[in-house]
């Protein structure tokens, strides 16, 4: 076919007045361009699209998955904690040689706690603070000891300590004298009033380095943060009861991470869980009459949680150790369901209770003053 010259004028005439002919041929140029675009533009969009979906999906299926897993694990551990065992014959660490004020004696033992390779005791009717090595025949006195009176360097009843590492100090319950003293573990010669005024029974402290004390008169949990002086009432403060704004001589106490405190409330006979800002508690264990069923207290006293959610507690009028779940209607226990004696799987009024690293179990067996350590057990053949 010869090529056929067209002029620019030819051009611009052809646009203006367009035949039929030309129209027709247009619109065929038109539509097999949009043929050949159309697929090309699908093509290259296409795996991208593509690749953006899988990804997603790919993500989606990831983070099911990774969260599947977490759950599992979590599950496995909640499993394995609630059927944790200790050994139901105990080990007598520290006293079990009657009452008495020497040193390798006590006299019903209340508050303790375990520091690196020693348990701290609050020695209730010997007015003093002892120090007892693990696998020491004698114990230390690093605070009190020098009989029931109310000067500086005396307690009275002391009832409960915890231990303040930031300043090396002992945070004390000095129950009869009405005050909570601060003693410094290396000038024991100086102690401080740190809080006057409150009749004291359970001590705690959170992890900003606040304390949590409970106020007998006032049937309430009292918070002082660094530079207070009168405390804010936290919980209860509503006179005593068992509404669940209410409590009835709370006894010990324990914060967890998140704030939320855990109270004895002993004479309720149960645990209730207040959380941070709330104007009331909810009940996590047992009921508002004693009992001892799987379902029940009497009197609780010390109280812990663990990073499960599980919940230890001193029954004591039951002397057991029970471990409940929140929200569960009974708990299990942990060591001892025989009436009180002085056996090694036994206890008479255990008051307070401490897990060393490897989870072992310390409890202030006061009735029998001693402390009894119960090991985990590792093989549930040999409990």
């Amino acid at each position: 076919m010869d090529r056929v010259e067209i002029e620019p004028e030819q051009i611009n005439v052809n646009l203006e007045q367009p035949s039929a002919n030309q129209s027709g041929l247009f619109i065929i140029v038109v539509v097999l361009v949009l043929i050949i675009i159309i697929p090309v533009v699908i093509i290259k969009t296409k795996p991208s699209t593509t690749i953006i979906t899988t990804t997603m999906v790919t993500t989606e299926i990831a983070t099911k998955e990774t969260t599947t897993i977490k759950n599992t694990q979590t599950t496995e551990e909640q499993i394995k904690s609630k059927y944790k065992q200790w050994k139901q014959s105990g080990i007598t660490i520290a006293g079990g040689k009657q009452r008495g004020d020497g040193l390798n004696q006590l006299n019903e033992p209340h508050g303790i706690l375990i520091d690196d390779s020693a348990i701290i005791i609050a020695d209730y009717d010997e007015e003093r603070i002892l120090e007892w090595k693990f696998n020491a025949n004698a114990s230390e006195i690093i605070a009190g000891g020098n009989g029931y009176g109310n000067k500086i360097n005396q307690l009275a009843c002391p009832i409960d300590v915890i231990l303040d590492k930031q300043n090396d100090s002992l945070i004390i319950c000095d129950r009869d004298n009405k005050r909570v003293m601060r003693s410094f573990r290396k000038n024991q010669t100086d102690p401080q009033i740190f809080i006057a005024n409150i009749w004291c029974y359970g001590l705690a402290m959170d992890n900003k380095g606040s304390i949590y004390v409970t106020d007998s008169d006032m049937h309430a949990v009292r918070r002082w943060k660094e530079g207070d002086i009168n405390g804010t009432v936290v919980a209860g403060g509503h006179g005593k009861g068992d509404q669940l704004n209410q409590l009835f001589y709370p006894s010990y106490i324990f914060v967890d991470k998140d704030y939320s405190l855990y109270i004895s409330d002993s004479s309720n006979h149960r645990v209730v869980k207040w959380k941070n800002g709330a104007k009331e508690g909810i009940v996590v264990a047992g009921e508002s009459k004693p009992g001892n069923s799987l379902m029940q207290f009497s009197s609780p006293r010390g109280v812990f949680v663990d990073d499960l959610g599980f919940i230890y507690v001193a029954d004591y009028h039951n002397h057991r150790i029970m471990r409940w779940c929140e929200g569960d209607k009974q708990g299990s226990i942990v060591v001892d369901e025989k009436d009180q004696e002085e056996g090694s799987d036994q206890l008479w009024g255990p008051v307070d209770f401490a897990f060393d690293a490897e989870e072992n179990l310390y409890v202030s067996d006061s009735g029998n003053h001693r402390i009894q350590k119960f090991e985990l057990c590792f093989n549930k053949t040999i409990c």
